[in-house]
């Protein structure tokens, strides 16, 4: 059974069963309180859901206390949609596509991007009106329909229909997280930062053990005021010292002999550390002992997620100290090892790189036979050939791995050769790659004209540059379509002990869930069958295995 749902913004709403087809199927129902008719059909019907956007709609009804199966999100669907089609960035929403489907033009307040919202105390109605004052309901089901049209002319439509049902269900999983909540210890985080910065500053300065740093860089510098926040200012003084840096990242400053590298390592940790997790991130993103991130599903063309505010997707390793189960409970924590380099291998089909990827440690299994036992220059060998990096001695170990794996090499270079060339690149399931913008049809065609020698040079650096993105896209994207495939069957799975168990925190290719401690172990066991189902739901039959490095933990830093 399809449901489309369309809120109404007064806390009631409008519905309408819909087939298979998206043809509507009896009288709209009316609901004045939105939650409870969709507590009942839940219970009584479990159908999929259909309504515009999960953001104006689930939030409200986990406030009511109702927590449904499926759904489908209009407006995720609507993006997977335009970017196979090669229009990445157009418009989304009912409206747009309302508009679209009857070929008028799309209104001006219509939302490119996706961006999350704070939990509303009722269910938000559709923000951009509809064209020609249509029936929002009439117009959700319409859309409804040419979407599941389209989707069934698209290549491999199953696979594509997997993404669509996983990114819905990822956006039911991020509005499950934001409304739990990280379980979060205020006090152990003040501590930590008390330990690391020195006592919380009044009126907003920098805390002592900066204020300390800073004077260390200067006299490090024979005394002379540097601002270590100013990356001219630190590029001037090193150039003083005859030192001459391309920039002041922390990659650079490692490799450069002179006593203020030390402490400004050191300080930018902890500046970055006051900044983005400090006293006022703690005062604004942590209540009732829990964080509370919003997430942005498909924030990031790859697929990945992002967050609207609270650096959620760059919680530190010293700040996860703060992250501890509540009493009686713990924290299951869940990290795909060496994600990306195992959906290489599961992509291209290469059966040799596949056997490396069938043992636990694939970089130390493909060192020790193919590099002299050095599991670093696997490492470095495999990531270069998957993003096309070249710098620090990778050109000799690609040219072994070219020998030894051209299905694998071979494929990311076609990927990067249709990048080059303007054109698309999908991930397994079906993202798609947005296409290049303007600017680099602009230098291409200039190029092609034979204007100038100088226009040549940056046409051949912006076709391969984009050939890199392309070479990227295609492993990351897949890594990203696995990851959501993951999360979407783990909160199916865990839905059978209801409240006992909250997935709280999603990280790419990291899961972590709060569970009461009797269920630690189920759950954990319960994680690591999700992801073998992941991985035959994504790829099929293949060789190649995606382990989960599990932990059962009361404190996330404790996680292994």
């Amino acid at each position: 059974m399809r449901v489309v749902v369309v809120p109404t913004g007064d806390g009631g709403g409008r519905l309408q069963v819909v087939d298979e087809a998206g043809a509507p199927v009896g009288p709209v129902q009316v609901a004045g309180d939105l939650a409870d008719q969709v507590a009942r059909w839940e219970r009584e019907r479990q159908p999929r859901w259909v309504w515009p956007d999960t953001t104006e709609v689930y939030p409200g009804l986990l406030a009511a206390g109702v927590r449904v199966a499926r759904c489908h999100d209009l407006a995720l669907t609507e993006g997977l949609l335009l970017a196979y089609q090669g229009s990445a960035g157009a418009p989304r929403g009912l409206a747009a596509a309302w508009a679209r489907l009857r070929g008028e033009p799309v209104p001006e307040d219509a939302p490119r991007a996706r961006v999350a919202v704070e939990q509303p105390t009722l269910f938000e109605p559709a923000q951009a009106r509809l064209a020609g004052g249509a029936d929002p309901l009439e117009a959700a089901v319409a859309v409804y329909a040419a979407q599941l049209r389209a989707m069934a002319e698209v290549g491999h439509a199953e696979r594509f229909r997997l993404l669509v049902a996983a990114e819905s269900a990822g956006a039911l999983a991020a509005a499950e997280m934001s409304h739990h909540g990280v379980p979060w210890r205020a006090d152990v985080h003040d501590a930590l930062l008390t330990e690391l910065l020195g006592p919380r500053p009044v009126g907003g300065g920098k805390p002592p053990r900066l204020v300390e740093l800073a004077a260390r860089i200067s006299e490090a510098f024979g005394g002379r005021p540097v601002n270590p926040d100013s990356p001219a200012d630190l590029v001037r003084a090193f150039a003083r010292d005859g030192v001459e840096l391309p920039s002041t990242r922390s990659w650079v400053l490692r490799g450069v002999d002179h006593p203020a590298v030390a402490p400004l390592l050191e300080y930018k940790e902890l500046a970055r550390l006051h900044s983005a997790h400090g006293w006022s991130w703690l005062e604004s993103w942590v209540r009732g002992g829990r964080f509370h991130p919003e997430y942005v599903v498909g924030g990031v063309v790859s697929g990945r997620w992002a967050t609207r505010g609270g650096a959620a997707l760059q919680l530190p390793r010293v700040v996860r100290r703060a992250v501890v189960a509540e009493p009686g409970w713990v924290l299951v924590v869940a990290d795909a090892a060496q994600l990306e380099p195992r959906v290489w291998a599961a992509l291209s089909g290469d059966r040799r790189l596949a056997g490396f990827a069938a043992a636990g440690d694939l970089y130390a299994a493909l060192g020790a036979e193919v590099f002299d036992g050095d599991r670093a220059r696997a490492k470095v060998g495999l990531l270069s050939a998957m993003y096309g990096g070249t710098s620090g001695g990778a050109g000799p170990v690609l040219a072994v791995l070219r020998r030894r794996f051209p299905a694998a090499v071979g494929f990311v270079e076609a990927a990067a050769r249709a990048g080059e060339e303007g054109r698309l690149v999908r991930s397994r399931l079906g993202r798609t790659s947005p296409p290049p913008p303007g600017w680099w049809r602009e230098t291409v065609e200039r190029a092609a004209l034979g204007v100038d020698a100088v226009d040549e040079r940056r046409a051949r650096r912006a076709t391969r540059d984009w050939g890199r993105f392309t070479r990227n896209f295609v492993v990351q994207a897949s890594a990203a379509d696995w990851a959501l495939v993951l999360l979407a069957v783990l909160r199916r799975r865990v839905a059978r002990w209801g409240s006992r168990v909250e997935l709280v925190f999603f990280q790419h290719d990291e899961v972590v869930l709060h569970c009461a401690r009797e269920l630690g172990g189920a759950v954990r066991d319960v994680v690591e069958e999700s992801a073998v189902e992941a991985s035959r739901l994504v790829f099929g039959v293949t060789p190649v295995r995606f382990p989960l490095q599990v932990s059962v933990v009361e404190c996330y830093a404790e996680a292994k």
